[in-house]
């Protein structure tokens, strides 16, 4: 699907859709309980639904709902020989400790861009932990025979934090009296948001310092009832609409949340813009808006709307983390680097840094996602300002996070006009 988006005022309120970490990591301890839990609020997102197969195949029931999903788990009791865990990263580096849980030789597949991510991380820690496993040449399909041990370890967090959310959930059902050692944690905030979840599902992780992680004795996942929270990745696309180009205000948005991605209001702050807290409620309007520094380095999916937001400010921002997005959707740092170049905008690249020369004006440009949910919605923030339409190719890519974006943007008063893409 191709989308041409026209410049214009944004003004308006909407609902954050579902937060798909929240509900991914909900849909895993729900799976890892006996009985029903029941989940309000789900996502739709491609990564969610992902996530519900995966919970099917690997031995719940799971039942769709107009306002809910019911969820009844019965251990890990694999359905199938494979599971396929779509393109979620996340979902892929959380279910592929917890299926190593049985003792049923698994391959854990992937889809598009995910089947070249990284995940030689299991292949390293999950033989100290008595699981067979082997990936190709270090990425996915990945063969699991388990069943997983918990014992002391120390792993490295370097390169994502969600291969520690996939420990974390394994040990929370078997573990007792055992500790995870991390080096080099990125994105705190997810881990947070992970044993905030856990506990809700009654079991309880205590850390020293995000350092190093005890479990006590013996605890078991507990049904119960969850409520996703709304979504601050989805959301800073819209805050940064409203702060570049007249208003918007947010709702389901919990302003004492575990997600990292809030940290967008201190960055719209940094820039500028007029921001109004509520206790589920954000109002964003545009300001004065010059150069700020980010350092988004436990937060890189902000990056690009954090770009959109350099981009309509004066002088050269300077945002901190690029490391982190060598391996998302696509290598985030070149395609924002060539998309804004098409758009007039000049990008520079130094070590962790990314330099964004912003208030030069905006162009009219054909951009590509390159099947990347937020660059295809950090392409439509930039249009809003353009000296005339942006059409932005691949824009279908917004399922994989955020499905209802495109009608969210209409209900902000954005411009939108979907075309078929030509053969």
């Amino acid at each position: 699907m191709e989308v041409i988006i026209s410049p214009g005022r944004i003004e308006g309120r909407v609902s954050a859709n579902a937060s798909k970490s929240a509900m991914q990591r909900a849909i895993a301890a729900a799976l890892m309980a006996k009985g029903k839990s029941i989940i309000y609020n789900p996502g739709k997102s491609n990564d969610c639904l992902a996530a519900l197969e995966v919970a099917k195949n690997l031995g719940a029931e799971v039942r769709y709902l107009e306002d809910r999903i019911e969820i009844t788990g019965k251990g890990i009791e694999p359905v199938n020989d494979e599971i396929n865990c779509g393109e979620s990263g996340l979902g892929i580096r959380m279910f592929t400790p917890v299926a190593a849980l049985c003792d049923r030789p698994l391959t854990i597949q992937a889809s598009g861009s995910l089947r070249s991510r990284p995940v030689s991380f299991f292949e390293e820690v999950l033989p100290q932990l008595g699981v067979i496993c082997h990936t190709q040449n270090g990425r996915p399909p990945i063969s699991l025979k388990g069943p997983l041990q918990a014992k002391d370890i120390t792993v490295d967090g370097s390169l994502s934090s969600q291969f520690l959310t996939g420990l974390l959930m394994a040990y929370g059902s078997i573990a007792e009296n055992n500790a995870i050692t991390v080096t080099n944690l990125k994105s705190k905030p997810y881990i947070d948001l992970t044993m905030q979840i856990m506990q809700h599902f009654g079991v309880k992780v205590t850390h020293e310092n995000f350092e190093k992680f005890h479990f006590g004795s013996r605890q078991h996942f507990r049904a119960c009832d969850y409520t996703v929270e709304g979504d601050w990745s989805g959301a800073a696309f819209l805050l940064v609409a409203g702060a570049v180009a007249g208003q918007a205000e947010v709702d389901n948005l919990n302003i004492r949340s575990a997600q990292s991605d809030k940290a967008i209001l201190e960055a719209l702050e940094k820039a500028g813009a007029k921001v109004m807290k509520g206790m589920f409620t954000v109002l964003i309007e545009k300001g004065d808006l010059t150069a700020f520094e980010f350092d988004a380095t436990d937060c890189p999916d902000l990056f690009p709307p954090l770009v959109s937001l350099a981009a309509n400010c004066k002088g050269a921002s300077v945002l901190k983390g690029v490391g982190r997005l060598a391996f998302k959707e696509s290598d985030r740092a070149k395609t924002l680097k060539e998309e804004f170049g098409k758009l007039g905008i000049r990008i520079e690249l130094a070590g962790d840094k990314m330099i964004v020369h912003g208030g030069t004006g905006i162009h009219t440009a054909d951009t590509f996602s390159h099947d990347d949910h937020r660059i295809a919605m950090a392409c439509a923030v930039a249009a809003l300002n353009a000296d005339s339409p942006v059409k932005i190719i691949h824009a279908e890519a917004v399922n994989k996070s955020y499905p209802e974006f495109w009608n969210h943007w209409q209900k902000i008063g954005g411009k939108v006009q979907a075309i078929a893409a030509q053969s």
